[in-house]
This record gives C-alpha cells, sequence and structure tokens, in this order.
C-alpha cells in the first residue's frame, strides 16, 4: 500500500506502510505530535530521536529535520498525528490572554511530552477524524489547537517562552551553520532565512567566504559526502542520495558522474 497523508487545514494524519524519508526538512511552525504505531527516527542539530508508538514531542519552529519512517517490527506501519502552531493563531491567543512579550528562547528545540496523560487524551480525542478528515471544519480546527496550546500551559508554564518567542532567526555564523546543515534537501532561501539574511545579503556574503555560489558549493559538498559514504564507509547508491540531500538518485547518480568522471555504482569495482 502506498503512504498516505491527510492534513485538514493545520492538523496533520500520516502514515507509511514501508521504510522511507520523509520530504519535508524544514519545520517553519512550532508542531506538537504523537506516533501511534510503527517506528521514526529524527535527525536534527541538537541530536537523534527514536519515536515509538505513545510518544509525544513538541518541535521548534524554524529548524531542519530529516525524518526516516518504518514500519513496526511485526508489519504495522507508522502513523502519526501533528498539530501545527501557526504564528497568527499564536499571537491571537496571546493578546486574548494578556501574553507579553518574551525573551529570546534558549532552549531545547525538541521536547519530550511521554507519559502525559493529558496531552495523550487530547490526541485520543483526534484519532476519529483520522477516517473522516471532512469534520474537521476550519472552526473544529480552531478550537482543537487553542485546546493543545492551553493544555501545554497548563502542563508547563515556561511553554510560553518557547510557543510566544516571535522573533525571526538573527544573523548567525554563515560558516559555521552551512558546514552543519548543507545536507538538508532545502531551498537557498531557507538557508538564507535561518542564518539570519535576505536572500541577496546571504548569496552576497556566502561568495565572500567560500568563493562559490551557494548552489555550486552545496552540490560540491554533498557529492564529496556522498563519495566518502561510498568509498569509506562501504554504502550503495540507493542509500546515500536522500541522505546527503538529493530529491532522486537519477539526478544524484548524472551530477556524481558528471563532478567525478564515473557513475557511483562504480566505486569499488
Amino acid at each position: 500500500m502506498e503512504s498516505q497523508q491527510i492534513i485538514q487545514h493545520n492538523i496533520l494524519y500520516s502514515c507509511a506502510y514501508q521504510k522511507e524519508q520523509s520530504s519535508e526538512q524544514f519545520l517553519p511552525e512550532h508542531s506538537l505530535g504523537i506516533t501511534l504505531s510503527g517506528e521514526a527516527e529524527y535527525f536534527t542539530n541538537e541530536g537523534s530521536y527514536i519515536v515509538k508508538p505513545g510518544t509525544i514531542g513538541l518541535m521548534r519552529r524554524n529548524q531542519l529535520v530529516k525524518k526516516y519512517k518504518k514500519p513496526s517490527p511485526t508489519g504495522e506501519p507508522f502513523k502519526m498525528i501533528g498539530v501545527f502552531f501557526d504564528q497568527k493563531t499564536l499571537r491571537q491567543f496571546a493578546s486574548e490572554n494578556n501574553i507579553g512579550e518574551q525573551h529570546a528562547y534558549q532552549g531545547k528545540s525538541v521536547i519530550q511530552l511521554s507519559g502525559n496523560p493529558v496531552i495523550k487524551g487530547y490526541f485520543d480525542s483526534l484519532i476519529p477524524y483520522e477516517g473522516h478528515p471532512e469534520k474537521l471544519s476550519s472552526v473544529i480546527c480552531g478550537l482543537k489547537t487553542r485546546e493543545a496550546i492551553e493544555l501545554l500551559l497548563q502542563s508547563d508554564p515556561s511553554f510560553q517562552n518557547f510557543l510566544f518567542d516571535f522573533r525571526d532567526p538573527y544573523k548567525i555564523d554563515l560558516e559555521k551553520f552551512m558546514n552543519l546543515n548543507y545536507q538538508y534537501n532545502v531551498p537557498i532561501a531557507t538557508f538564507a532565512k535561518l542564518t539570519g539574511r535576505s536572500l541577496s545579503t546571504f548569496k552576497r556574503d556566502f561568495v565572500k567566504i567560500f568563493e562559490a555560489t551557494p548552489e555550486r558549493w552545496v552540490q560540491r559538498k554533498r557529492l564529496e559526502m556522498a563519495h566518502y559514504l561510498m568509498a569509506q564507509k562501504k554504502k550503495r547508491p540507493t542509500d546515500v542520495y536522500l541522505e546527503v540531500g538529493f530529491e532522486n538518485l537519477s539526478h544524484f547518480s548524472f551530477a556524481f558522474k558528471n563532478h567525478y568522471g564515473f557513475a557511483p555504482s562504480e566505486i569499488g569495482t
């Protein structure tokens, strides 16, 4: 069976019947999610996280994430429910509840909430809609989103700072950031935003630092990492191309041969 994703307004139902990597690698909004069955591994700059049935997590906006989903050992598909908190809704909630301006958030970007019975009960109330997504009207989604925000604040008032810090990313060390994140398959404009720069400023600063355009540098770094993984770690091209940031195997093979003069399948032969 094919994987399924149902997005109704800001609520996501996801189901994967075989091992796969998610293509969504930039998280623009805060999200709260629960794993219902199967397993997944998340990779962020803070480390990797294994999620299993019952795992509940809160993830902060404006971060890069890689996710590998797979069925359970007994064959149950990977299933999860996610709720996204957009900035407009959060600003309205803050205004209506007299939540003032927050200082810059400095905590963890991924927070585990597994074992919280109230939030588990909240997600239980969303399960019946999986088979009837049309019942999740904009009004109901709005109510369920506000319920989730209220429950988070009741469980830990310090989540105010996590949720209601509306600052955009500030200007950071571009060289360090790119060397850590070039393997994420996101547009150059997203890299610019996450380093606190306009696209034009990002490109200008990038050329000054790396003496190459972002597009050429990123592709070269991805190909060099792919070569290392295949030659030194004995990985196959089919295991590597997604890991280093290419969208499909054919594009990776073409770019690799164009750069090195031989096909990736020829390494080790």
